[in-house]
């Protein structure tokens, strides 16, 4: 009996792209016979990326895991793969320390992080290897969530982006932000699906949110860039953020700081400010 082999998460990728692919769209005429699969087929991806088709179909199905990569490039360039999904298919190519599942034994100096994001007015938060909040400013509190009153292991974005009404109710292109954050979280995964506490996180938004199911299977991939945000506060007060994003703090690549800054002519600078100094005087 024969044994079908099983692919790899580079594998499911470029299959994912092949079947989305037109003939048409990638400047080719259509191989003649019945097209018993959506977009290309394998033998238009090798003419495309000057391959043989078994080397590709070796790909697709997890035969060849470690391809070169002018060979990347060259299915990069076939399946018309944009810029963040290149980044995707080069880094499930070279995966990672974060694919052994393995934690970090020294822990972040928690005191030092918290005295980095005090020293910003603006709303600010730093995450750990586990993607928790492990450090963030007033700011954070009065604009984002009250990160302190949340359980210890329910202090992560992911929890409160698609579990956290309130926060969802408070960010007003909460549907865009979270397709945003479902495609990095895709780009990431198959780094990280070894590690127990991503994969206990990843299944609970699938059993708990409907919406997150419904953005992990449209396979959507996404780098971290700056993104926005637009709050509108229990007092009606909108304001608009820059989101910007730094990694490896204090040469700890599991450490990630996160902050809003407040998008130019909006007025929310001044009202962050006005937010802050009222807070002041009410402790």
């Amino acid at each position: 009996m024969k044994t079908r082999r099983s692919s790899t998460p580079l594998g499911e990728f470029i299959k994912s792209r092949r079947e989305r692919l037109q003939p048409a769209e990638a400047g080719i005429d259509p191989l003649p016979g019945r097209r018993r699969t959506p977009g290309l087929r394998r033998e238009e991806v090798a003419y495309l990326a000057n391959m043989s088709v078994t080397y590709y179909t070796w790909l697709e199905q997890g035969r060849e895991v470690n391809p070169s990569p002018e060979i990347l490039l060259n299915i990069s360039q076939a399946l018309l793969l944009n810029e963040d999904e290149q980044k995707h298919l080069f880094d499930l190519a070279n995966i990672g320390p974060g694919s052994t599942g393995t934690v970090l034994s020294s822990r972040p100096d928690t005191v030092f992080l918290q005295n980095i994001v005090d020293q910003l007015h603006y709303p600010s938060f730093v995450t750990d290897e586990g993607t928790d909040v492990i450090a963030w400013n007033r700011a954070a509190e009065l604009i984002i969530t009250d990160f302190g009153s949340l359980p210890e292991n329910e202090r992560y974005m992911m929890n409160v982006i698609f579990l956290d009404p309130d926060y969802r109710k408070k960010l007003e292109n909460w549907e865009d932000f979270a397709r945003y954050s479902a495609a990095i979280l895709r780009a990431n995964f198959d780094i990280y699906k070894n590690n127990p506490l991503y994969m206990e996180r990843f299944e609970r938004l699938r059993r708990e949110s409907e919406e997150f199911v419904h953005l992990w299977e449209l396979y959507e991939i996404k780098q971290k860039r700056v993104a926005t945000a637009q709050f509108l506060l229990p007092d009606r007060q909108k304001m608009e953020f820059m989101i910007h994003y730094a990694s490896a703090i204090d040469n700890d690549p599991g450490l990630h700081w996160c902050f809003f800054v407040p998008m130019p002519g909006s007025g929310t600078e001044e009202k962050l400010l006005h937010l802050l100094e009222q807070d002041t005087l009410l402790q």
